[in-house]
Parts: structure tokens; C-alpha cells; sequence
């Protein structure tokens, strides 16, 4: 992971992008300054609280992820480039816009050199073109490919990363042109998951992802892809258990990335219902649920520690925590209900993490609360609000109320509180930095969570503290007084702890 902190001022995302006059070469446009960036600029501001972040020990952990410098990817010979391990060092970014302004081009681009910053690359520069289609052979046109070459030779690049999802036969043909590895954004976002993944359950849902990627891109060059075996494979009598008459390498790797991928599906089917066991308790003692929702780095994690002191790992980069965490918290008038923090989204997620992260994303669907955070200081906020709720479409969750939370309020100006009110009136403006708005949020999701709504007045004795304790976990006690026989209650409860308070009812009354 490399941290805008290791890095001078002038040496953040921006700057590598952005290579000077000097180093331009013809033809090709670079991203302008003043655009986007999906990382934060001022490293100071990503600094974490340790008084509501926690201690944070995961992070050299983390860091020790850092890719190692001076493995090249280079390709002398491009039958190589099939089974190499992805590693970036030293990138040139391309793209296509069909439509949108420059600017929205130029946003993109800048996501995908945080997304590559975030992988561990060095991004040396980019270059966009303007085409109605991309061409249908080498992505950006014969003679841009021809030209894009030159730039990789004279920049020292190892490797291409295309802002889009290349068919595999572009790919193909856009590494014979440049000689050296082209991935997409697929590809990178897959590598960060992989990464970024702890959880066994998120190690086998990020490996079912990329399987689901490579299976259609393996590739076949020359003899090695080509040999045929008999039935006696080797002499050794092996032929019929390692490898079918007749058979090529290649259709070889495709049966066992077919058998692994069963074996994976097999495994995160076994792991749902440990979780829904957990679901199902929460719902049998009716403790409501709120998921926190939102584009990655829009500072979902630093929200969840702010309300929860929950300690999960806060960093400025893009797709720092992918596991769901869950904590509970309880409102002003001592309701319990749980936060969820969620993986992140991003435009054109790739839809092989959607399918495998379902089960994940099925805290968002049985949520009863939504809070949707968005950054405020991000240049494009609209286009993160679209992206995030074509995703909770996606999972089913359109119906649950929803909270817009307008994140990093620090950062965000006068002027531009403005026209963040215009995309959403009501959104909430806070700042898990600073703690600015945290109340008026905490009071929206109590409003909006589910209420108790049986008024019963109770006398329990005062041998059962358990039922006391029940209906302040999972009620709402309205009024409490002792008496000679025991405690007397009134308070609010829900249908489905109704009955277990039935032998105790003084007077039971209509719904408030």
C-alpha cells in the first residue's frame, strides 16, 4: 500500500498523472489540473483520531502489502503473459470517452489512478482519446496503439491500464502492439480486493471473483499450449487421473479453474448460515439493523468509529476494509440497534464482485435503515449517489428509508454546501474528523427506526431482572415504580416479545 504521506507534495496521484510539458509526446492528451481525485489531497486531513479510530495496528500490516520494486512486467517475449502474477509498478493509464464532457473523463481517469495507487503502482501518466466507438480490435485504434507504444518505451512503463473492461481479444492484441502486460480496471480493482481481503469468508469470495475473470481471458501460444496427451501420460501411468485423452493444457486450466470455483462456491455456501444465525438472533430479540452504505473512501469506517468506537481500519486509500463489521450502539431513549459497515462501491463495480459479495451485501437488504454516506469534498458527489443506489437496486434494499450523509463537511465550503443541498435537500452534513453533525444524524436513524409499538403495564417480581433487562434491550420503558410485589412497568413493545410478558400483564391497552 503506498500512502500519500511517503510522497512530497508534489509527488501525490496528481503530479505523476500530470507529467510536464516537457515529457509530453505528441498526439495524446493528459489529464488537466484541477480535476478530480478520488484520494484525499491533504494528507493531514486523512490522519485518523486514535480517540474514536482506535489504535489502528492493522495498518502496518497493511503497508507491508507495498509491492517490491523492480519487478518488472516487461514482456520480451508475449506468450509469457499468461500466467504472471499481476504486478504493477510502473503504469501509463488510457481511456476512451464516447460521450459526457472532458471532465467527466478526465474524473474517471483520476479514480482509476487512485485505484492503481491503491495496488501499489507508480502512475507515470495517462492518455484519453475521443472516439464514437472503441475500435473492436486494439481498444484505442491501430494508430494509437502504434503511438501509445512509443510513450510506454519512453516513459519506462511496465505495464497499460485501460479505464474500461477490455474484451479478451483486445487485450490480446493491444500486448502485441506495446510489448508489455495490459490489465483493466477490472483487473486492478480485483488485485486491490485480493490484497485488502481477511476474513476466510472474504478470501473465498475475492478468489471466486477472479477466477470468474481469468476463465474467459487464459490464453493459448504456441507448442506449450498445444500438446496433446495420450492415455500413458509420461510413461508413469498417470494419464486418465491428471490429464483426459486428447486434451490441451488449456482446457486443462479451464477444468480445474471450473473444479476450484465449485469448490468455492461450495465453501461460501456453507458459510451463510453461521451468518444468518446471527441475523436471526438479532431479529428474534427485535434489535433493528442501520447498514452504512456509500462510494469507497467516502469514509464509511471513520463514521462507524465515531458512533461506535468500533477501531476498523481507517485509511486514505480506496477499498481499505472489505469485510462487513458490525457493532451495536443504542439511541437518546435507549433503543439497541446495530451499525453495519459495508464494502464500498465504485463506478463500473465489476459484476463478478457484486455476485460474490451478495452474501455480504445481504446486510444491506435485511437492514431497516440506510445511511448512505457520500464524500462532500469529492468533486463529482452526484455521481457517487447514482452509483451507490444502482448497487443497493441491485441487492433489493430500494424500499429501506434512507439517510444521505454528506461526509468530510470540514472540507466543504459555503458554496458548495449549496449545491450539495440541491442534489439532496435533506442530506445531513458531518464530519467523522471532527464530530460536526454526528447528533443530528444519530437523531435521524432513531426517528426512522422501527418502534415498539404495544403499550403493556407489567408487575414482575423482582426475582426476574431478566424481563426488566429485556425491555430495555428490546422495548421501550415508559415509566418504572416498586412496589410491595415487585416492579411496576409500563412500557412499549413489539409483537414478537409480547408473549413472553403475558403472565405479568396488569393491563394490556390498544397500540399508541
Amino acid at each position: 500500500m503506498i500512502e500519500p504521506t511517503e510522497h512530497d507534495n508534489d509527488d501525490d496521484v496528481v503530479a505523476r498523472v500530470l507529467a510536464s510539458a516537457e515529457s509530453k509526446a505528441a498526439g495524446y492528451s493528459l489529464f488537466r489540473s484541477g480535476s478530480a481525485q478520488a484520494l484525499q489531497a491533504d494528507s493531514s486531513t486523512a490522519e485518523s483520531d486514535e480517540g474514536h479510530d482506535g489504535a489502528q495496528q492493522d495498518r502496518e500490516d497493511r503497508n507491508a502489502l507495498r509491492r517490491v520494486p523492480s519487478l518488472s512486467t516487461e514482456l520480451e517475449d508475449v506468450t509469457e503473459v499468461e500466467y504472471r502474477q499481476l504486478r504493477l509498478e510502473n503504469v501509463v493509464l488510457i481511456g476512451l470517452y464516447t460521450q459526457g464532457t472532458v471532465a467527466d473523463a478526465e474524473n474517471s481517469m483520476r479514480e482509476l489512478a487512485a485505484l492503481a495507487e491503491t495496488a501499489g503502482a507508480t502512475v507515470l501518466d495517462g492518455l484519453m482519446q475521443r472516439r464514437a466507438k472503441p475500435d473492436a480490435s486494439t481498444y484505442l485504434g491501430k494508430g494509437k496503439a502504434e503511438e501509445l507504444a512509443g510513450i510506454v518505451k519512453a516513459m519506462g512503463a511496465d505495464t497499460v491500464i485501460a479505464d474500461t473492461e477490455l474484451a479478451p481479444s483486445q487485450r490480446r492484441a493491444l500486448e502485441d502492439v506495446v510489448k508489455v502486460k495490459v490489465i483493466d480496471r477490472t483487473a486492478v480493482i480485483l488485485d486491490i480486493f485480493s490484497q485488502h481481503a481477511k476474513s476466510r469468508e472474504g478470501k473465498a469470495q475475492v478468489e471466486l471473483a477472479q477466477l470468474e475473470y481469468l476463465l474467459p481471458r487464459l490464453r493459448g501460444w504456441g507448442d506449450s499450449m498445444s500438446r496433446q496427451a495420450g492415455g500413458q501420460v509420461g510413461g508413469a501411468g498417470a494419464g486418465m487421473g491428471s490429464r483426459g485423452p486428447g486434451e490441451t493444457k488449456i482446457e486443462l486450466d479451464r477444468r480445474r479453474i471450473h473444479t476450484r470455483m465449485s469448490r468455492l462456491r461450495k465453501q461460501i455456501l456453507e458459510m451463510k448460515p453461521a451468518r444468518e444465525a446471527k441475523r436471526a438472533n438479532r431479529k428474534r430479540n427485535s434489535v433493528p439493523s442501520v447498514a452504512i452504505v456509500g462510494y469507497t473512501n467516502a469514509g464509511k469506517s471513520s463514521l462507524l468509529n465515531r458512533i461506535t468506537r468500533a477501531g476498523v481500519l481507517v485509511e486514505n486509500s480506496l477499498f481499505a476494509t472489505l469485510d462487513a463489521t458490525v457493532r451495536k450502539s443504542t439511541t437518546a431513549d435507549g433503543r439497541l440497534y446495530t451499525l453495519t459497515d459495508t464494502v464500498g462501491f465504485v463506478r463500473n463495480l465489476p459484476h463478478q464482485l457484486v455476485e460474490a459479495f451478495r452474501s455480504t451485501l445481504e446486510e444491506v437488504a435485511d437492514a431497516d435503515v440506510i445511511v448512505h454516506v457520500v464524500d462532500g469534498s469529492h468533486p463529482d458527489p452526484a455521481s457517487q449517489l447514482s452509483t451507490v443506489r444502482e448497487v443497493i437496486g441491485e441487492v433489493g434494499a430500494r424500499d429501506i428509508p434512507e439517510i444521505v450523509v454528506f461526509n468530510k463537511a470540514d472540507l466543504v465550503g459555503e458554496d458548495d454546501r449549496l449545491v450539495l443541498r440541491g442534489l439532496w435537500p435533506q442530506g445531513i452534513f458531518v464530519s467523522a474528523r471532527t464530530g460536526e453533525g454526528i447528533e443530528e444524524l444519530l437523531a435521524a436513524v432513531s426517528e426512522l427506526l422501527p418502534r415498539p409499538k404495544i403499550e403493556l403495564r407489567l408487575l414482575i417480581p423482582y426475582e426476574r431482572g431478566d424481563l426488566i433487562a429485556a425491555l430495555h434491550d428490546q422495548g421501550q420503558v415508559l415509566s418504572t415504580d416498586y412496589v410491595e410485589t415487585g416492579t411496576e412497568v409500563t412500557a412499549l413493545v413489539t409483537p414478537d416479545i409480547q408473549a413472553q410478558f403475558g403472565p405479568f400483564i396488569v393491563r394490556p391497552s390498544v397500540s399508541a
